[in-house]
């Protein structure tokens, strides 16, 4: 139960926050893609709001054998740039920049009404779906 409220306390903060820093806005975050246009360099600072609480977390799991709900942490990614990695970011960010959302504001996007939320999730969902075949066939590509 502990778990539950945490993820929903979680979430209502994230949620809150996308909604504050503007990140729903589709014409914000294409300001802040276009560097060589009308850049809008203000998120940078809900990107520096995401990164520095996240560098205290990582600080203090080092210190902890569980999380404090008991359960285990991840084991942590290998640090290694493969290709997974570079076509993946790749494609999220050229989705990103042709949209202007990431996954969780697109989510929130919803309440706004419109076909163009509902297609976007559609199409995400797809790309999620087509990711782990796609994934696989690279890997059988890149070991031969």
């Amino acid at each position: 139960m502990s778990r539950i409220l945490i993820a929903a306390a979680s979430g209502g903060l994230f949620g809150a926050g996308l909604l504050v820093s503007g990140m729903t806005n589709t014409v914000k975050v294409q300001g802040w893609l276009d560097i060589f246009g009308a850049w809008d360099p203000t998120l940078a600072f809900v990107l520096g709001g995401a990164i520095l609480p996240m560098l205290v977390a990582w600080h203090l799991t080092t210190r902890r054998q569980a999380a404090i709900t008991g359960a285990s942490f991840p084991a942590r990614p290998d640090p290694k740039l493969g290709h997974n990695l570079i076509i993946g970011s790749v494609l999220f960010g050229a989705g990103w920049g042709l949209v202007g959302l990431c996954p969780g504001p697109a989510i929130a996007s919803l309440s706004w009404g419109g076909t163009g939320g509902i297609t976007f999730l559609l199409a995400m969902i797809a790309g999620m779906l087509a990711a782990n075949p796609i994934r696989l066939r690279l890997d059988r590509v890149a070991a031969a």
